[in-house]
């Protein structure tokens, strides 16, 4: 459970028990919304975590606030994740950073739908493809990596990575490993030459236009 007595909203400080609440219901949201989608209604929400409809709307006045904490909380996640990768030696950041997201992102199934077009959360999201794509360059000095990967295909081992996850759900909470181990192997230095073109930067931000607009 998360520390953090502050409310983001509203920018104040929590008493000890309000805050726990919401950490309560947002433990409980991130559960029922990975095993059963983001359709399932907030009573439910405020059944798993213990508290009463009235603190739940004290905390999140609308279901979609709620998402975009959860969201929000995901994605502070992955940028921790990625800062620590920094201090990782060797080259070794980037494997684990894809490692983590990968399992940060079989932990959340279900807001896997909003990680990209919620508008309250750009910033983070661009610090960790910052940092994401620092870590490429690490990998590559110490040869983990071959040259010619891109930004790019980071980008695409993510959007497929989290493919995986989704289609997943109720199945195996594990098989993203197999694939993203695949995805990794393939990124070597000495596999075979790759007869593709990657994605440019023009193709990326289209792509991502239209993840953020859906």
């Amino acid at each position: 459970m998360r520390s953090d007595m502050s409310d983001p909203a509203g920018g104040k400080v929590l008493r000890r028990d309000a805050a726990e609440n919401r950490q309560r219901l947002l433990d409980a949201a991130a559960t029922v919304f990975s095993a059963r989608g983001l359709d399932v209604g907030v009573d439910e929400i405020a059944r798993v975590a213990g508290v009463g409809i009235g603190t739940l709307y004290r905390r999140f006045p609308t279901k979609d606030a709620l998402i975009s904490e959860l969201v929000r909380q995901v994605l502070e996640d992955f940028l921790a994740l990625a800062h620590e990768a920094l201090s990782a030696p060797e080259g070794e950041g980037l494997e684990q950073v894809l490692y983590g997201s990968g399992a940060i992102l079989a932990s959340n199934r279900g807001c896997l739908s909003r990680m990209w077009n919620d508008d309250q959360t750009t910033v983070l999201r661009n610090e960790y493809r910052r940092i994401l794509f620092e870590l490429l360059t690490g990998a590559k000095q110490h040869g983990r990596i071959r040259e010619d990967a891109t930004d790019a295909d980071l980008d695409l081992i993510f959007w497929s990575l989290r493919g995986v996850v989704a289609t997943t759900r109720g199945v195996t909470d594990t098989g993203w490993r197999r694939i993203l181990a695949v995805m990794i192997a393939g990124l070597r230095p000495g596999a075979d030459d790759l007869d593709a073109a990657p994605m440019n930067a023009e193709h990326v931000a289209h792509i991502m236009d239209n993840l953020w607009s859906r």
